[in-house]
């Protein structure tokens, strides 16, 4: 059986420890976890791991955020995933810093990624990991705020948040998304 983990962000070192790119920063542990490296492919840097019989493709899109769906339609395409198998892991100004939800569906809250995503793919229903970056910015200043590095000591709650992200795609692959919810939510 086959998944498709993306993880969310923007290419390029300029961007590379911002709390948009938390969605890369996550794939890149699983992959180091598992031993995978990522090769630039069509529209994304790609890698390939298996895990419990399973095969994930973990795609870092290079469109850029706001073109995302792209990516996602095009890896969905070649790989033969089917929508119930694709996992988007994604930063969420509306969660506290470090808190991780999953959902099987839902709107695109503001987020222009998920929002291209779903205007690509014609539907929410797919499932996606929200990693709380926390909302501490002045009104208007919401790209400047995800745009941003980490703090200090949001960069010392990491590891361990990120350790926590792979715990959840571990889940979805491996027991489905409905058990990950009910194990993890809240963790």
């Amino acid at each position: 059986m086959k998944y498709l983990i993306v993880g969310l962000g923007n290419p390029g070192l300029k961007y590379e420890n911002t709390r948009h790119n938390v969605g890369f920063k996550v794939l890149d542990a699983f992959a180091k976890e598992l031993g995978a490296e990522f090769s630039t492919e069509k529209l994304a840097d790609v890698a390939t791991v298996k895990f419990k019989g399973r095969t994930l493709i973990l795609a870092k899109p290079n469109t850029f955020m706001n073109l995302s769906g792209k990516a996602v339609n095009y890896w969905m395409q070649t790989e033969k995933i089917k929508i119930e198998n694709l996992l988007v892991i994604t930063d969420d100004i509306a969660l506290p810093f470090g808190k991780l939800r999953m959902k099987g569906k839902g709107s695109d809250g503001g987020h222009n990624g998920l929002k291209d995503i779903q205007a690509v793919l014609g539907t929410s229903q797919y499932a996606r990991l929200r990693f709380g970056v926390g909302s501490e910015f002045n009104p208007g200043k919401q790209s400047n705020y995800v745009l941003g590095d980490w703090s200090k000591e949001e960069s010392l709650s990491l590891p361990e948040r990120t350790s926590t992200s792979i715990e959840f795609i571990k889940g979805f692959s491996s027991i489905g998304l409905q058990l990950t919810m009910t194990n993890w939510n809240g963790k």
